[in-house]
């Protein structure tokens, strides 16, 4: 995709990932709407503001009103409640599925029929490692996480006869607020950033944003006992 005068929306455009997303679109040439729940934290330079709960179907409804010459959506908006599966509390388990599920299918159906009419585009949903991995302690945000690549797989089969291509684009841990209590290995959201929009441009259907990602992918094969070697002891 020509990324040259596109118009894209980036969710979650605050800060993290959607800040460096929004940043490297505009750097090829893109006009960005820069969309958080509350817009006065938007400070990026060049982007337009947008108020937007993507967990509030008024919310979506009055961003397509607000952005109808978008061609490139990026869900990027996220939720990370830390919430175990098995004891965590519900309503941290719902927000999760509302977030990264509902949330995304929401603005995909606003936004795709738009996308369509202004002669077509792509769609990026922000996933994850945790799409295809799970621990204890993301057990929540893990099962929102793979509903959404499963989502991600179903909708580009109905929208790619349409003009609009839906891609995914996995990574792990990066060095953001989100992660920002996580030990060990963080990849620079930047680059991250980089590698979306060269897929984005690329037409690619699934961007693996770094090797933890690259390795889970690989795992999936070996089933139960590669991805959870201490089940397997």
């Amino acid at each position: 995709m020509e990324l040259e005068g596109a118009t894209a929306l980036v969710t979650g455009a605050n800060r993290g990932l959607g800040r460096r997303l929004s940043e490297e679109l505009l750097a090829r040439g893109a006009r960005v709407y820069a969309a958080a729940r509350d817009p006065r934290s938007i400070d990026l330079p060049g982007v337009t503001p947008l108020a937007l709960d993507i967990t509030d179907p008024a919310a979506v409804a009055a961003a397509v009103q607000s952005a109808p010459d978008v061609t490139v959506l990026v869900n990027n908006a996220g939720s990370a409640t830390g919430a175990s599966a098995l004891t965590g509390d519900l309503a941290d388990v719902r927000l999760e599925m509302e977030t990264h599920y509902f949330g995304t299918l929401s603005m995909i159906r606003a936004f795709a029929p738009r996308i369509e009419a202004n002669g077509g585009g792509t769609v990026l949903n922000i996933l994850s490692a945790l799409s295809w991995l799970s621990y204890p302690g993301v057990g929540a945000y893990s099962a929102a996480k793979s509903a959404s690549w499963s989502l991600t797989n179903a909708v580009r089969q109905e929208l790619a006869p349409r003009g609009v291509h839906v891609a995914g684009l996995h990574v792990g841990y990066m060095d953001t607020d989100m992660a920002a209590g996580v030990d060990g290995p963080k990849v620079d959201p930047r680059e991250v950033a980089r590698a979306a929009v060269d897929g984005i441009a690329a037409d690619a259907w699934e961007i693996l944003a770094d090797t933890v990602s690259r390795q889970v992918q690989q795992g999936l094969s070996g089933g139960v006992p590669a991805l959870y070697p201490d089940l397997a002891r």
